[in-house]
């Protein structure tokens, strides 16, 4: 649905944008209007203006604004460094409903998307979706009902039911989750399953052998453990937990959009 409507979109562009240009108004803290609704972008570091950009679609948590996105440095400061353009809608009442498939945030997060399109030069191929907490469930939310052009879901610490049947999904899935979250509780799995936060997706691309890939760490404070399924019919799953609650890993954002643009891993 997203690449139908950017194609459009590109084809009907003035000469300008067509070109590559840029003519947006709104950014960093001064919102983009969408009808009633808005959302927040923040440009790259070093952008030339006319280099088609990857994007991140970001989520904000419950009781935040996408002012606190484009300004937060696990979030922002990734994409700065890395070419990708930070889009950061803003969730009515502060946030998403993300319980039902009955939910308007997802034609709201596809209309975001439409709008950028119009501004920005972005690459169709590279758009990643991403969220915490809340925002985090959201990402799955909106990834469940209209992933099919989404080229990764970056989950963090929140996610819909694992028994949900989602119409659309994905190319990749990348979640992390702390193992003593009690905010958005880890989703244990029957016998103390550490895997079951990402069943959804397993059972979704028919995957069928987890690969631990060990401990990893992007900062010394903090160990994650990885497990990985990419023998599945279609995309791939990376599942990261660790011992702690309820935030976003230091680096873990730019370390996943590291590897997905074939980039050498880098902190921060």
């Amino acid at each position: 649905m997203i690449c139908r409507l950017l194609c459009l979109l590109l084809l009907t562009a003035s000469p300008t944008l067509a070109m590559g240009a840029w003519n947006s108004d709104c950014h960093g803290d001064t919102a983009c209007q969408v009808g009633d609704r808005s959302y927040h972008v923040l440009e790259p570091d070093g952008w030339d203006g006319e280099t088609h950009l990857p994007v991140l679609l970001h989520f904000h948590g419950w009781a935040r604004q996408g002012t606190v996105v484009v300004k937060h440095e696990r979030i922002a400061g990734a994409t700065k460094l890395r070419g990708v353009l930070l889009v950061a809608p803003n969730g009515l009442g502060k946030s998403w409903d993300f319980w039902t498939s009955d939910t308007s945030d997802v034609l709201f997060a596809d209309r975001v998307l439409e709008d950028v399109a119009k501004r920005y030069p972005i690459d169709r191929d590279r758009i990643y979706v991403s969220g915490y907490s809340f925002g985090g469930a959201m990402a799955w939310r909106f990834a469940c009902e209209s992933g099919d052009d989404i080229a990764a879901l970056l989950g963090v610490a929140g996610t819909i039911r694992q028994t949900e049947n989602c119409p659309e999904a994905p190319r990749e899935v990348r979640h992390v989750h702390g193992l003593g979250d009690t905010v958005m509780d880890f989703p244990f799995g029957a016998e103390g399953d550490t895997t079951y936060p990402v069943a959804l997706w397993r059972e979704k691309y028919d995957c069928q052998t987890a690969i631990p890939r060990g401990e990893w760490s992007v900062v010394p404070i903090l160990t994650l453990s990885r497990v990985e399924w990419s023998d599945c019919a279609q995309g791939q799953v990376v599942l990261d937990t660790h011992p702690g609650g309820h935030f976003i890993p230091h680096g873990w954002i730019g370390w996943q959009l590291d590897e997905l643009l074939g980039r050498t891993p880098a902190y921060p």
